[in-house]
């Protein structure tokens, strides 16, 4: 045997690997589910790649999973006939996690006090590694199929692995676990019925036959001497033979979604989307779908209960698995689920489809393209018919991504706008429908007003908002970073236009314009004064009992979305926008007193950069000079207090 090499996991694996081992974990039967899926993803890749080269399958043409317990020495063995590892394929596949989550893991981990639930560890995608709860010791053996090498791959869970070449007859891979002594009251997973069991409740959908070797007694007799036929547990004929050892399938291996809805129980359905997804919680909705006619295909598609970790991250793969008359063709098929329904998992078999059908041709293919559009068409139903209660569950995990439909999926543009949910200076923290906010519209209001910003909290105290308060007009507060696209995008909504509380004038009252001219001289001074800053000075028709305010022309980028460009390095263009003045208030009024007086009064300029940092402030943003702005409200204050 060659020569081992030892390595050390990467350290967000060691300590993933610690906090799964030392914790309590609360249902430890999972890890021969993913132990099986994994194995069945093997075969699924070995399934498609030998559509363009049978050389792979070689004399073995069969597919299966074995699963092999030794009861005398505690090991538990499973083995598949995929497509095996390579040396690198082992170290990329089990010695690192794809992505990084260890630090939210860890917060999480403490939130459950200390208990890794099953949905915690689907949510990180660590699956693999709860085999080391019932583990002491994990062995891989892999031999890629193709190659003539094959490895050995070997690790206690204790900070190393090692790996080393070695012998396989057969292409595929075993995963040994020597399993650790669970004491008197603990499970014991090489037992027959408990592996039947684990198979039979999480993996009986699994395409391909899970086996298990089982031994016979003698066929028994009748009194004619003629055999007796033996059932196993689920009522199944056992295969006819001498007495010894036979193999025996423990899974139905029915694809679930060809079977009629009625008789699909929904710990069935619910099972399968843990197998498809490796998320350990039930699904929120989910969609069974069989066209028949032109064109033919079954969908089974799910909307998960909360989102997983890697879902922001936008380099993720997402899409549905596709198969050909039961046939698996591709994983994560982007073509058949537009990137704003992301979220959506699911399994799309249509019988249609060549099997070696390439993802060039998939892409131009007109049958995915109509299963793309009926597909989204259902799932935008599906939301927009479920209760209140759940689609505000749906909405606060998703509805930020559903958002991006409005800016990519025209042709559904309307639809998706029904479905959108915003917080209002009215609704007391609740979420309203675009459909609610017209029928909460004033008699005398003609336009759909909005507000962009971080917080809800923020914005409903703008200054941008005091004269539309007074009008009681009712202001969307948005605060997800799609919607800037989505107010570009719909430009109205049930012929109502959209206005931003923040752009241009509201055209609410006139501008009176002799208390304009006798201020015209202070304008043009803070307008020089800030024109590093500021691009104009105008009076205001939007403020009440402010002194100031940010806006900006109809066509200029929103704050916030300029604040988002800005965190991410990105140059967001000329970052001036217009300080809008209330002509009415107290402050305007003695500062242009002051101003008329002695325009060399240093106190005016003082006063000026105030109120520019006081309007920046007012919409959640940070003033270039915090010091000083304190000092000067520390000034102001002093003078009234005397």
């Amino acid at each position: 045997m060659a020569k081992k090499s030892t390595y050390k996991f990467k350290t967000e694996v060691q300590q993933i690997l610690n906090l799964i081992i030392n914790s309590l974990y609360s249902n430890q039967e999972v890890f021969l589910r993913e132990i099986i899926s994994n194995a069945s993803d093997a075969i699924d890749r070995l399934r498609f790649k030998a559509q363009t080269d049978a050389s792979l399958l070689r004399d073995d043409p069969e597919f299966k999973i074995k699963v092999t317990a030794d009861k005398k020495r505690h090991i538990l063995q499973v083995s598949d006939n995929g497509i095996g590892m390579t040396r690198e394929e082992l170290v990329t596949n089990v010695g690192t996690i794809a992505h990084s989550g260890t630090e939210e893991f860890v917060k999480a981990l403490e939130k459950s006090k200390g208990v890794a639930t099953p949905e915690l560890i689907g949510q990180f995608g660590v699956g693999f590694y709860s085999a080391f709860m019932v583990a002491e010791e994990i062995t891989i053996l892999s031999k890629a199929a193709g190659s003539e090498t094959a490895h050995l791959w070997q690790s206690r869970g204790d900070g190393a692995y090692s790996i080393q070449e070695t012998e396989k007859i057969s292409r595929g891979t075993d995963i040994i676990l020597k399993l650790k002594d669970q004491g008197d009251d603990g499970e014991d997973y090489t037992d027959e019925l408990r592996i039947r069991s684990i198979v039979k409740k999480h993996s009986d959908f699994i395409s391909y036959p899970i086996c298990m070797d089982v031994e016979k007694t003698e066929p028994v007799k009748d009194e004619e001497g003629k055999d007796v036929e033996i059932l196993d547990k689920d009522g199944k004929k056992m295969p006819k033979t001498e007495k010894g050892v036979v193999e025996e399938t423990l899974n139905s291996m029915k694809a679930i979604w060809t079977r009629p809805k009625d008789e699909v129980s929904d710990e069935e359905y619910n099972e399968f989307y843990k197998h498809l997804t490796h998320d350990f919680a039930d699904p929120m909705e989910r969609l069974h779908i069989k066209l028949e006619g032109a064109m033919e295909y079954y969908a089974l598609l799910y909307i998960p209960s909360k989102p997983p970790f890697s879902f922001l991250n936008r380099e993720k793969k997402h899409g549905i698995e596709l198969y050909s008359k039961r046939v698996f063709i591709m994983h994560e098929c982007e073509d058949l689920m537009p990137e704003y329904l992301r979220f959506v998992k699911g399994v799309v078999d249509s019988s249609d489809l060549d099997l070696n059908v390439s993802r060039e041709i998939l892409q131009q293919n007109q049958i995915v393209k109509n299963i793309q559009k009926n597909l989204v068409l259902k799932i935008l139903d599906l939301l927009g018919n479920m209760d209140k209660e759940k689609y505000e569950t749906f909405y606060e995990n998703f509805g930020a991504t559903l958002k991006e439909g409005v800016h990519t999926d025209w042709s559904n543009k309307e639809k998706i706008a029904d479905l959108l949910r915003y917080k209002t200076t009215k609704s007391d923290g609740k979420m309203i429908s675009l459909e609610e906010y017209i029928k909460n519209m004033k008699p005398d209001q003609k336009e759909i007003y909005y507000l962009i910003g971080e917080k809800a909290s923020t914005l409903m105290n703008s200054p941008a908002l005091e004269q539309l308060k007074e009008k009681e007009y009712e202001v969307l507060l948005m605060t997800d970073f799609a919607d800037e696209w989505v107010v570009q995008s719909l430009p109205e909504y049930k012929q109502k236009k959209f206005r931003s509380a923040e752009k241009g004038d509201l055209d609410f009252e006139k501008i009176d314009e002799d208390k304009k001219e006798s201020l015209a001289n202070l304008f043009e001074h803070i307008k020089k004064l800030l024109e590093e800053k500021v691009k104009d000075v105008k009076p205001s028709t939007r403020l009440k009992d402010s002194v100031a305010c940010l806006a900006g022309d109809s066509y200029d980028m929103g704050s916030y979305m300029e604040k988002i460009l800005k965190a991410t390095g990105q140059d967001s263009g000329s970052s001036k926008r217009i300080l809008e003045i209330n002509m009415g208030h107290p402050v305007v009024e003695k500062l242009n007193a002051m101003f008329g007086e002695n325009q060399e009064d240093q106190r005016i300029d003082d006063y000026i950069r105030l109120i520019y940092d006081m309007a920046v402030i007012s919409e959640g943003g940070k003033i270039d000079d915090p010091g000083n702005f304190s000092k000067m409200v520390g000034h102001m204050m002093a003078g009234s207090l005397e």
